[in-house]
């Protein structure tokens, strides 16, 4: 194996992890990619992958569906749409995190993705394949989560007149307001559960009840999380500003992806290690490579896909739904000696890019997506203002 790829554990090794070149196959190629085997598709799931448990959008697992799947490793599996979609996002990836991409440009916009550890496919399904990204929740014990679509427009510059149509009745306000909530998930702290707001909610919102709609995302039942407003409003100005320099690409119908941490009194994963240990190296391991400088990481060590849920799927409709009590607590590796540090709800925050299925070349700014950019700024410095 050349020394520009890293092997990992081999007891984590459960399907070929495959990385090529930035150059695709053609369509054609992934044409019976993803559609063959979900009907059949046994709730035990690909070799030990499960349910992502903490997905707040996108389609899910359920009849006809795979949605996106959790690695025993920690990363997670997002399976590749059909052309050209999902040929289109792999595309992005693999030019964002090939080996020979240097330019600048590029090497930034890492900073704002979930880690791409290539395509997984199952080894008793070829014709399946994966992406293989980093859970950007991992490292947090009780993550909130919110995904927020952004640009004024969520249809793509190839989108047929009826799926223009069709994705402008489903917001009429995107073009005004320049992003919409698809879903959230709350801790609340005093019940130690946890609160759900589905696309349904986000779409409910007008431009009254906006900022307080959006600033339910911060608020853990007891009080209005300032610290992650504000951590989050500094992720985002980050982004903004990689925007306005940027003329390559143009975004659309693509999301920003907000963690905090909900347990403030709680302690964050440091990332591991390049040594051993779970998700570490081993020379013995044959079947799975990762790009160049990038490593799958170790499972979860707390219980942040857990806890019982309260789902919302507008402001004022409720449904409560038992999904799972919460586990123990357990003891986290690394945030200073013997594992103490600062607590995570101190300010600590993921603002990560995520969906680029339509995502084109450009020679222009992006100022759709800069728009909401902006706009979501603006919504949060009110919430952190109030």
């Amino acid at each position: 194996m050349s020394t520009g790829h890293q092997i990992m554990d081999s007891s984590l090794a459960l399907g070929r992890l495959d990385i090529k070149s930035p150059v695709l196959r053609s369509d054609s190629d992934y044409s019976d990619v993803n559609e063959k085997n979900v009907q059949d598709e046994p709730q035990s799931r690909l070799n030990g992958c499960l349910p992502l448990p903490h997905q707040v959008a996108g389609h899910k697992c359920g009849v006809g569906k795979v949605g996106i799947l959790q690695h025993p490793d920690g990363t997670v599996l997002k399976q590749l749409q059909p052309p050209p979609r999902g040929c289109r996002e792999m595309q992005f990836y693999s030019k964002v995190y090939g080996e020979q991409s240097t330019e600048r440009c590029l090497q930034e916009l890492k900073r704002y993705l979930p880690t791409y550890y290539g395509t997984w496919r199952p080894p008793d399904r070829p014709n399946d394949l994966y992406l293989k990204l980093e859970d950007v929740t991992r490292r947090f014990c009780r993550p909130c989560i919110m995904d927020v679509k952004i640009g004024q427009r969520s249809y793509d510059p190839l989108a047929s007149p009826e799926k223009r149509a069709q994705q402008i009745n489903k917001y009429p306000l995107m073009e005004e307001i320049g992003f919409l909530v698809l879903g959230m998930r709350v801790y609340q702290t005093s019940s130690d559960t946890y609160e759900t707001y589905d696309q349904h909610y986000g779409r409910s919102l007008v431009k009254e009840s906006l900022t307080d709609g959006l600033a339910r995302f911060f608020h853990n039942g007891e009080g209005l999380r300032k610290d992650a407003v504000a951590a989050s409003v500094g992720k985002v100005r980050d982004v903004l500003r990689w925007f306005e320099g940027q003329r390559r690409f143009h975004f659309y119908a693509s999301s920003l992806l907000f963690v905090y941490e909900g347990d403030v009194a709680g302690r964050t994963r440091d990332a591991p290690g390049a040594g051993g240990g779970r998700g570490g190296a081993s020379a013995s391991d044959s079947h799975v490579r990762a790009l160049s400088g990038t490593r799958a990481p170790a499972a979860r060590d707390c219980g942040g896909g857990c806890g019982p849920v309260v789902s919302h799927g507008n402001p004022s409709g409720r449904e409560d739904v038992a999904v799972q009590h919460q586990g123990p607590r357990v003891a986290l590796e690394g945030g200073g000696p013997k594992g103490h540090g600062p607590p995570a709800g101190q300010g600590q925050a993921e603002v990560r890019m995520i969906d680029f299925a339509h995502v084109f070349q450009s020679e222009t700014r992006d100022d759709s997506y800069i728009y909401g950019l902006k706009n979501l700024l603006s919504q949060l410095q009110q919430i952190l203002d109030k």
